[in-house]
């Protein structure tokens, strides 16, 4: 028997299993699989035209980049800071946050010092990916299905989802409504815990891996971002300030409030939609906890660190998207430090506008950078960029 035979013996089996009928055999369906096809099915909101992926693109970063489009209404979509719903009109609470790496977040929890860590979306409201994915579909100003019922019998009138969900979840599924919108979430989160959501592979990865040389302006930005000396960084964008970890996704998942200028055009647009919660950013991490937690006033504002991995191409920044440039929010972090190099806000020429609850501004940790100059922030945004996935890179300005 020569090799070739013996090569396609060897195939047969690999793929059909030693005496088995391959030609029978059909591709097995994974969570993960059944999770992307439903992340991208804009058949499960009202109107059937928004999914996961309206908000969370994967090709700009897991953002929402619509108000980038070319003929889109920048009115409508307030440069960004919001997302707008199924309807095209309503207006999401707070800027969507990059779903890239958030696989990381462990499950919100309140730590021994009494804060809190962990959880999904700006305010830690969903306890983990599962619980964040059962949101959106019935957010009213997102996909707005009605009940949870109308989610599940959309994805009834899709027949290979009714065999997948069976084959995934047992022939009984469709039978407990709760356990199946449950079913769904389950999958979309086991999506976004795949490579394709966190792949490392940004040119500070390949940095550590002697695999690209700095340049000497993204050096100097290295050097500033994780000197304790210099600048707070790393004390919040990392998960050990000391060091650098492994798979580092530069936040340490803790909430703050960094005093973030109130987004007043963002919240006279939701006002005039007569939406009661007009300032939806105003609680933050303080109406997450209200019912468990009798201190919650200590955390009014407060939001979680963002990841910072991307962050050259997701603006715009902040929770409440009021700032569209990465340099203006290193501007801001060097005119809360005290220095006064930076008092007027490059993007409105005027003065920086007060945060929504000035009593729990972690004064502390912003006055511990020091100066930086404009070759210093160029250096920092220079660095920042090299955080960009590979597959992103050519979205950076």
């Amino acid at each position: 028997m020569n090799l070739h035979v013996i090569s396609l013996i060897a195939a047969a089996l690999l793929l059909g299993g030693c005496g088995s009928d391959s030609s029978n055999d059909e591709t097995v369906v994974t969570k993960e699989d059944l999770g992307k096809r439903l992340f991208f099915d804009n058949n499960l909101s009202l109107t059937r035209k928004t999914s996961c992926a309206t908000c969370h693109n994967p090709e700009h970063g897991f953002v929402d980049a619509r108000f980038s489009d070319e003929g889109v209404d920048q009115g409508v979509f307030i440069h960004g800071a919001f997302s707008v719903g199924d309807d095209d009109i309503s207006l999401g609470g707070r800027n969507a946050p990059t779903a890239s790496y958030a696989q990381f977040a462990p499950d919100f929890h309140q730590m021994k010092d009494g804060n809190y860590s962990g959880g999904q979306f700006h305010d830690g409201r969903a306890d983990s990916l599962k619980i964040q994915a059962m949101g959106p579909p019935l957010d009213g100003a997102e996909m707005m299905m009605p009940d949870e019922t109308s989610v599940v019998e959309r994805i009834k009138e899709n027949e290979q989802y009714v065999k997948d969900f069976q084959t995934l979840y047992g022939n009984n599924i469709f039978d407990d409504i709760d356990a199946s919108y449950e079913a769904m979430a389950e999958s979309i989160a086991k999506f976004e815990k795949t490579d394709e959501f966190a792949p490392f592979d940004s040119k500070y990865d390949r940095f550590k891996k002697g695999e690209y040389t700095m340049t000497s302006k993204e050096d100097l930005g290295y050097s500033l971002f994780f000197s304790q000396a210099n600048t707070n960084c790393a004390t919040c964008h990392t998960l050990n300030s000391q060091t650098e970890g492994a798979q580092e996704t530069f936040t340490n998942y803790e909430y703050e409030n960094i005093a973030t200028p109130r987004n007043t055009e963002a919240m006279d647009a939701r006002a005039a939609l007569g939406l009661q919660d007009a300032n939806a950013t105003f609680s933050g991490l303080g109406g997450t906890v209200k019912e468990s937690d009798a201190n919650w006033r200590l955390h009014l504002g407060k939001t979680k660190v963002p990841t910072l991995r991307n962050i050259a191409v997701t603006g715009p920044y902040m929770n409440n998207g009021v700032f569209k440039e990465l340099k203006t929010v290193l501007e801001f972090y060097d005119h809360m430090a005290g220095q006064g190099n930076h008092p007027i806000n490059p993007e409105t020429g005027k003065a920086w506008v007060d945060n929504d609850n000035n009593s729990t501004i972690n004064h502390e940790v912003l006055q511990a950078t020091k100066e930086l100059t404009d070759s210093k922030i160029a250096g920092i945004e220079a660095f920042l960029k090299l955080l960009t996935d590979k597959r992103y890179e050519h979205l950076i300005k």
